[in-house]
């Protein structure tokens, strides 16, 4: 019979050792001295922490430098339409939620995708004859942000890659690496509108494209797509037969002339997820209510899909129940005034904004069209004490207590945001500061023409 003999040595702060002998049929065999495990802390930061970045955090918060303290700081760097006060939303939508608050019926846990009746209010205020909804068509996010990640997660597989606007919002980086899951910049056209650079498009798609992310209209152009041009971004994805993730959070906020499409409008084929969200046209952002929008004429995602959607939900189990229970009343009780209120104070502040900058040495505004956005061309080489945008908007901080975010956020250097939410008399004023930073550091010759959206 065999027999096993381990005997431990160890003392003091030593790790014990296991001296271990194996007899079998008479004969004893050493097998050595072996280290024991001695249980200690080894916590660490998981790898899909490390993967996640983001690339506004992670050039603002180098950017080290302390505001003028002869100026009143004014930042035109947050996409927060509420920081100032200027905005507040409706009265009828503070008032919807006043109601569900005091009726008690909203206390407890929803269905993850939302409640039933609320699922068939964003359908029925977003249906139309050319894109249908109904409320298994519909699924309710936490904010227009989670909308995105869950579309992210049901149609890429980490290896994939996914097509992303330059410049875009940065979130969809930060969400597809930390998915580990590749990201392909695609051109915009500052020459024309913020276009998308079709022919470079399409030169991006290969066997692991997962999806095509189009943000219209867009954070941070400011810019709206014609018709035609979103009828020429659907034939891509067509004959690619790849779907697409329509980032439609500043929908229907155009400005004058120009005319908002959903993409799924336009579509007869491509499969499309529509994320939107009460954040920006109801000037609410912080409620986090979003939406997921499922436009399939063809069944090409199938149920497979919407079910994926469902388990993915179920990881947070929903957005807020109060604001669910307001969502009918909001939708249906926002007079059309507020609205027009809105874009006519941001196309005011827009077309102030882009006057002013146009006739500063140095720059080249490119004029927006809907948003809350504007995007501004640096000439640097009439700037050559600073090596790039990050330097130019720290300067700006520094000498005139303006902060705009340079556009090395939106993977597009030498260009810079400005958000054009704030009252009317601090983008005058702010405007008034960046002319005379750029009169006392402006070199050379004036040069090139401002561009305009074609309407």
């Amino acid at each position: 019979m065999d027999s096993y003999l381990i005997q431990v040595n160890g003392h003091g702060d030593h790790a014990p050792m296991l001296d271990v002998h194996l007899k079998t049929n008479g004969n004893n065999i050493s097998l050595g001295k072996v280290k024991s495990r001695k249980p200690r802390w080894a916590v660490r930061a998981s790898e899909m922490s490390k993967k996640t970045f983001n690339p506004v955090r992670a050039i603002v918060d180098t950017m080290k430098v302390e505001p003028n303290p002869k100026k009143a700081m004014i930042s035109l760097s947050l996409g927060d339409p509420t920081v100032f006060g200027n905005l507040p939303t409706s009265d009828e939508v503070t008032q919807a939620v006043k109601e569900v608050l005091d009726s008690g019926r909203y206390n407890g846990y929803a269905p993850s995708v939302g409640y039933p009746s609320c699922r068939e209010a964003v359908a029925a205020y977003y249906s139309c004859p050319e894109a249908p909804l109904k409320a298994q068509d519909v699924i309710l996010t936490s904010g227009c942000s989670q909308a995105i990640e869950l579309a992210l997660a049901v149609l890429a597989n980490p290896g994939q890659n996914i097509l992303v606007p330059r410049p875009g919002f940065s979130l969809y980086k930060t969400l597809a690496l930390s998915m580990g899951i590749e990201v392909k910049l695609y051109n915009l056209l500052p020459e024309k509108a913020w276009e998308i650079d079709l022919e470079h498009l399409e030169s991006l798609v290969d066997e692991k494209t997962a999806c095509l992310i189009v943000n219209n209209p867009s954070n941070p152009c400011g810019s709206v797509f014609s018709k035609s041009h979103l009828q020429k971004i659907l034939a891509v994805a067509s004959r690619q037969c790849i779907p697409i993730l329509a980032d439609e959070i500043y929908g229907d906020m155009v400005f004058g002339d120009c005319k908002y499409e959903p993409i799924a409008t336009l579509s007869t084929n491509v499969p499309i997820l529509s994320c939107g969200g009460l954040a920006k046209r109801w000037l609410v952002p912080g409620w986090r209510m979003g939406w997921i929008l499922i436009h399939d004429r063809r069944d090409i995602f199938g149920n497979e899909i919407r079910d994926g959607l469902l388990r993915l939900s179920q990881r947070i189990l929903g957005p807020c129940t109060l604001v669910q229970g307001a969502l009918e009343h909001i939708l249906q009780r926002t007079p059309p005034e507020f609205y027009h209120n809105t874009l006519s104070f941001l196309k005011s502040n827009a077309d102030l904004c882009y006057a002013a900058l146009s006739a500063v040495p140095g720059l080249r505004p490119v004029r927006p069209s809907g948003a809350m956005y504007l995007m501004v061309e640096i000439e640097m080489e009439h700037f050559p004490e600073f090596e790039n945008d990050v330097e130019f908007t720290e300067r700006l901080i520094s000498e005139q207590s303006v902060f705009c975010l340079p556009a090395s956020c939106f993977e597009y250097p030498n260009f810079f945001r400005v958000v054009i939410t704030v009252p009317e008399e601090m983008i005058l004023e702010a405007c008034s500061r960046i002319q005379e930073f750029c009169e006392i550091h402006y070199q050379g010759a004036e040069g090139g023409q401002d561009m305009e959206c074609d309407k």
